[in-house]
């Protein structure tokens, strides 16, 4: 529904007074108002056309307004309905609320026609506020479902989702991830999406510059507040007004810093440096870090309360590791977009270069893996991106990527052996039964196991593994290939 005040107003009553006194109630409003005397003349109504709101009476001949509201509730479940009536009873009301009616109003003697149109007027408020989330939703998926932002694995569709809740809303939001996480990236899409759209997203990194020039840069200064200050400027906060100032790396901001920052989101105002006036600013604030703030309030690095108002609401990125069902899809989409800024053609990525990247590690995260598809793409030829291209690291990682804690605790140590010992036994276990899952194939099972083909063959001959299939359906033995 286009926002508007002009809305589409069904009224249902067997009354012809009461249905001229309701349209005529509305007509101030600019609505445009259609009323019919029965259920079946407003189901037809509701065939032909689009209504934002219904207003029915409960009891006429035949079908009741409550029949009504359940097959409304059925078809579209977002279409707001006022019930009036004269005989309003406490069961009616119940089953009213309980298949959603919007609000029940007593048409009798205590009938107020403003009062009337405050009704219509939330009801219709709250129709147009489901529409544009909706809008804000389908928004975000368009922009960023299949852009900058990737969105296949549970982690990040939980982030996706968050995203859509809080866009909306003027409320301050820290996004917390490791390096490489993208957060500046959730940092724009929540703008993208918001009604702020169209006003400034201004970022700066709070790590990158001192105390007294980050403040400048933040706040603005006065002609003559320090050496070097030949004129006045705006600070950040004013450029960003109306829309949204994302301030990076916060956990590295300075002390001093911190202390008008929280002013700022106290107050909603600013002093430049060197002045002595307030300026009323309309900025949303987002904040990011890849540092534990929390011990940084701790050890008095970082000012406790403003870390409770920047925490409001808290969005946690997973590195690339915990999302991995993404690689492939962000691998696609950063060569793709690399491809075309270099004018080359792209032709996808030969299996082992995939699996290779399925396997690494990526503790430089959605950064180091958008760098690695710039070198594949630089380096490649025509056809499809070859192992060859990818970095070192990938390619050959030195040691296994010990993925995040879960599941039950290992084995205790058994009595009389070292554990130096005990750890080789459950390590060549490991590699045989990985072995085994793999078809003997060495290549396979050290990726498998994240890690590099060398080190695998390594440790398998110190180990003495089997790493032919057995014959004739033979146990595995001793042995290791030369």
């Amino acid at each position: 529904m286009a926002r508007s005040d002009r809305s589409r107003v069904l009224i249902v009553d067997d009354e012809k007074s009461m249905r001229e006194l309701l349209a005529i109630a509305l007509a101030p409003e600019g609505h445009t108002v259609k009323a019919v005397p029965s259920v079946p003349a407003a189901r037809t109504a509701l065939a032909g056309e689009a209504y934002d709101l219904v207003v029915s009476d409960i009891s006429m001949p035949g079908e009741s307004g409550l029949d009504l509201l359940e097959e409304i509730r059925r078809g579209d479940p977002g279409l707001p309905v006022i019930l009036i009536t004269a005989y309003a009873s406490m069961e009616s009301a119940k089953r009213a609320f309980a298949l959603g009616v919007f609000d029940c109003i007593d048409k009798g003697a205590s009938f107020n026609v403003e009062e009337f149109r405050v009704t219509v007027r939330n009801a219709l408020e709250s129709r147009r506020a489901r529409e544009e989330n909706k809008l804000l939703k389908q928004e975000l998926r368009a922009r960023h479902g299949s852009g900058s932002m990737v969105m296949d694995s549970p982690a990040m569709r939980a982030v996706g989702e968050m995203i859509e809740r809080v866009a909306p809303t003027p409320s301050t939001v820290l996004i917390t991830g490791e390096s490489g996480t993208g957060k500046e990236v959730v940092a724009r899409a929540i703008h993208d999406v918001s009604s702020r759209a169209g006003a400034p997203f201004v970022s700066i990194n709070c790590g990158a510059l001192p105390a007294d020039l980050l403040e400048s840069e933040l706040f603005g200064h006065v002609k003559g507040a320090f050496t070097g200050a030949v004129s006045a400027k705006k600070g950040l906060f004013q450029a960003a007004s109306g829309g949204t100032i994302f301030l990076d790396e916060i956990g590295e901001m300075p002390l001093p810093a911190q202390v008008k920052l929280l002013r700022v989101l106290q107050e909603r105002t600013i002093r430049p440096v060197g002045g002595t006036e307030e300026i009323d600013v309309e900025t949303r604030v987002l904040a990011a870090t890849n540092a534990d703030l929390a011990g940084r309030v701790a050890d008095g690095r970082f000012r406790a309360d403003l870390f409770y108002r920047i925490n409001v609401i808290p969005i946690a990125l997973p590195p690339l590791r915990q999302r991995r069902e993404d690689i492939p899809v962000l691998a696609d989409l950063f060569a793709r977009r690399i491809s075309v800024e270099m004018d080359k053609e792209f032709s996808g990525f030969l299996p082992e270069a995939m699996a290779a990247m399925e396997a690494y590690g990526w503790p430089g995260n959605v950064r180091e893996l958008e760098n690695a598809m710039r070198r594949a793409v630089t380096l490649s030829s025509a056809g499809p991106i070859r192992l060859d291209a990818l970095p070192p690291d990938v390619r050959e990682p030195e040691q296994r990527v010990v993925p995040d804690a879960v599941g039950t605790p290992p084995p205790a140590l058994p009595p009389g052996e070292k554990m130096d010992q005990y750890l080789d036994h459950l390590k060549a276990h490991l590699m045989q039964e990985t072995l085994a899952a793999c078809n003997y194939v060495q290549v396979d099972a050290a990726r498998r196991l994240g890690m590099s083909f060398r080190s695998f063959r390594y440790y398998a001959k110190q180990f003495k593994l089997e790493v032919r299939p057995p014959v004739n359906g033979a146990s595995p033995g001793s042995g290791s290939e030369e």
